[in-house]
């Protein structure tokens, strides 16, 4: 990475900021061999509104402290710090004031005492928190989709496995029960071999037009911007201080993938994960022709096709097709063809997946057993490999021959040159 900061840089940042005092704690002596009672200290990279949903998923945990909130709008910031603050004293009963705020996300990850962090930035702003933050020896929960192009998810699961740090994907439908149960009956051969399965999610991201609005106060927005493209602000992609919605900088193509990777790290996460396929990935994309494939279709190994699209007559985001029945997973629903299929004794069944419960029990629990959690980092970089190739598919209106082993195109050099992006200085990975 072009963006290094030496320790002292670091250090020198962080002059004449007074860390938080925590709750009482004993230093770790080992890591991931903590005494009872110890907490692990988490710091936040980015608080808007799924920000502030995983702050209250963590905070209710008596394993955990949250010591750190990082956002480039001062209102979110100090709005997420005294949340923090608020939670713990009305805990403890008394005024408590540990919680520190940073604008610059590189303060976060200097300070020693912090073991996790939890990454909710828009997409385009992923790659490079999770590369430093695995370099700091700090565990990661970072939202999906993972990142903004292939080649950076490449490389953050590279960083993770060098530094031997735990990671847990934010795709927590793995941790819901109905989708559990559907891939469960699928890899277990159920519904026979699996000819189809439906994948309904939105469409691709297009390149930014919006125009031009005052400037918000207290907006970081060449650090919002990051390696993006640098633009004039709008409301849209970083709405003013404190909001309730989800931003709408999804829809373009500078800073995420649109529905594509939004809702397709979900749907197309669990396809893969009933598959079989968590470290590998299809051979073949095509875009829609108006012919054979009236949707863009991934083409796998063994003649599996992932359709992007719902099943007509069937109101589920993920339907898997067998030759001898069908499963249909969505959240809160689950449904199987035939009938008796949803009375399985699943604790039966000779293949048996992964179960996680609580996607944040899991994440807490693998830092302390440093065990691989249910929607690790390599699960993440492939699932969201998956949207981006459809992305690339769409875009270019090619057929694409892929290599998930090699992870490059197959035979068309142009098209390995859409792996990545140019970055806009100094955040180049």
């Amino acid at each position: 990475m072009q963006m290094h900061l030496s320790r002292r840089r670091f250090l020198a940042a962080s002059a004449g900021l007074t860390l938080p005092a925590l709750l009482p704690s004993a230093v770790w002596s080992a890591r991931g061999q903590n005494a009872p009672g110890e907490r692990l200290r988490f710091g936040y990279i980015g608080v808007g509104k799924q920000g502030r949903h995983l702050l209250h998923s963590f905070l209710p945990h008596e394993n955990v402290q949250v010591v750190a909130v990082n956002d480039v709008d001062t209102t979110r910031r100090e709005y997420h710090r005294k949340l923090v603050e608020d939670f713990y004293s009305t805990r403890t009963g008394k005024p408590w004031k540990g919680c520190a705020a940073y604008r610059d996300f590189r303060e976060l990850l200097a300070r020693d005492d912090i073991d996790a962090v939890v990454i909710a930035t828009p997409d385009h702003w992923h790659a490079l928190p999770v590369i430093m933050a695995a370099r700091r020896k700090k565990d990661i929960y970072c939202e999906k989709p993972l990142s903004l192009t292939i080649r950076e998810a490449i490389l953050m699961v590279q960083a993770v496995r060098e530094n031997r740090v735990v990671f847990q994907t934010g795709s927590m439908q793995r941790s819901d029960s109905n989708f559990w149960k559907g891939c469960m009956l699928v890899r277990n051969g159920l519904i026979g071999e699996v000819k189809e399965v439906y994948a309904n999610v939105g469409g691709p991201s297009k390149w930014c037009d919006l125009p031009e609005e005052p400037m918000e106060p207290g907006l970081d927005w060449d650090m919002w911007l990051g390696q993006a493209p640098l633009r004039p602000y709008n409301s849209i992609l970083s709405p003013r201080g404190v909001h309730n919605h989800f931003p709408r900088w999804r829809d373009y193509r500078e800073y995420s993938g649109g529905g594509m990777t939004d809702w397709g790290a979900h749907h197309f996460d669990i396809a893969q994960w009933g598959l079989g396929m968590d470290h590998s990935g299809p051979v073949e994309i095509i875009p829609p022709d108006g012919k054979e494939f009236k949707t863009l279709t991934y083409i796998y190994a063994n003649g599996a096709r992932l359709i992007h699209g719902g099943l007509p007559g069937y109101r589920y985001g993920v339907v898997f097709v067998g030759t001898k029945g069908k499963v249909c997973v969505d959240r809160g629903r689950f449904a199987a063809e035939p009938k008796e299929l949803e009375k399985v004794d699943f604790g039966k069944l000779p293949i048996q997946l992964y179960r996680s419960q609580n996607h944040y029990v899991d994440f807490t629990r693998c830092i302390r057993t440093r065990q691989r959690p249910i929607c690790d980092v390599e699960i993440g970089a492939r699932s969201v490999t998956v949207c981006h190739l459809g992305n690339l598919a769409y875009w270019n209106k090619r057929r694409l021959r892929w290599d998930p082993v090699a992870q490059r195109f197959i035979g068309d050099d142009e098209a390995n040159t859409w792996l990545d992006r140019e970055k806009r200085d100094p955040w180049k990975i």
